[in-house]
């Protein structure tokens, strides 16, 4: 059965599916839409066209779906939507689209978004996604499945961060991060490639190995990065991963590739 507290503030339009339990002080708007299991602990605000997935756990004094943090908002209807399973910590906050970016800020299935992190309008966010403390995405980033990002670092507007990819703590992400890549520092650069999280995630010792070279082959100081691309293409059209990097790379962008630190291209 759904449990509603007593001094919850649910407004009238609000859709709660069976099972949800909204703690203490919550306030959850007109246009909202819960899936079945949610949980809201307590001090929960839920505003504006806001759609929550089944089994999303929501802890203290998070804030979804009020107006995004952009002086061209006029207030359009634009959306928040974040899919199911996910675990939102304390005093995150995600904001709707704007006109701008489409009119939809979308999260997807089974991510972790520890206490104080941020998603910005706009957003594209992956599955199976970990936004560690702090963490904050600006305004139009892309972020793909699996990826990885630390404590107290911060994501440029527009930027895409590939698939398997993790940002070490404290970081500053200026440009797009390969699939697979390890990036970190005050500007990020390359570290090398995700080798622990691709061991965890079951990736074969011959991909393994395949990336390593592919990598290489990217980064290696001759000739052009669109010269060593269709070379690595060329090279590895039969293997998913690499080609996963080929196709990332190739893709338009309003940012630069994020490239090695000191121009090395080892891994």
């Amino acid at each position: 059965m759904t449990k509603i507290h007593p001094t919850a503030i649910i407004e009238k339009g609000a859709k709660i599916a069976e099972g949800c339990v909204i703690g203490p002080y919550c306030v959850i708007g007109s246009e909202v839409k819960l899936g079945r299991n949610c949980q809201l602990q307590s001090h929960v605000v839920i505003a504006a066209r806001t759609t929550i997935g089944e089994n999303c756990k929501i802890f203290p004094f998070a804030s979804l779906g009020s107006q995004p943090q952009d002086l061209k908002f006029k207030g359009e209807k634009s959306e928040l939507i974040i899919g199911k399973n996910n675990i939102i910590r304390e005093y995150v906050t995600m904001s709707p689209g704007t006109e701008g970016g489409g009119m939809l800020t979308q999260v997807g299935d089974d991510c972790l978004f520890m206490a104080g992190s941020h998603v910005a309008h706009d957003c594209k966010v992956g599955n199976h996604v970990i936004l560690a403390n702090n963490a904050t995405l600006a305004g139009h980033v892309t972020i793909e499945d699996f990826v990885i990002i630390g404590g107290l670092s911060a994501v440029h507007q527009f930027v895409r961060i590939g698939r398997h990819a993790i940002i070490g703590g404290m970081s500053g992400v200026e440009n797009d991060v390969i699939p697979y890549g390890s990036a970190l520092s005050e500007r990020a650069g390359l570290a090398g490639l995700n080798i622990v999280g691709l061991k965890r995630r079951g990736f074969d010792r011959e991909e393994i190995h395949n990336l390593r070279i592919a990598y290489r082959m990217l980064f290696s100081p001759e000739g052009t990065l669109a010269e060593r691309i269709e070379d690595v293409a060329e090279r590895f059209a039969d293997t998913k991963s690499v080609m996963d990097i080929v196709n990332f790379v190739r893709a338009e962008s309003p940012r630069s590739i994020c490239q090695p630190r000191n121009g090395k291209s080892t891994s």
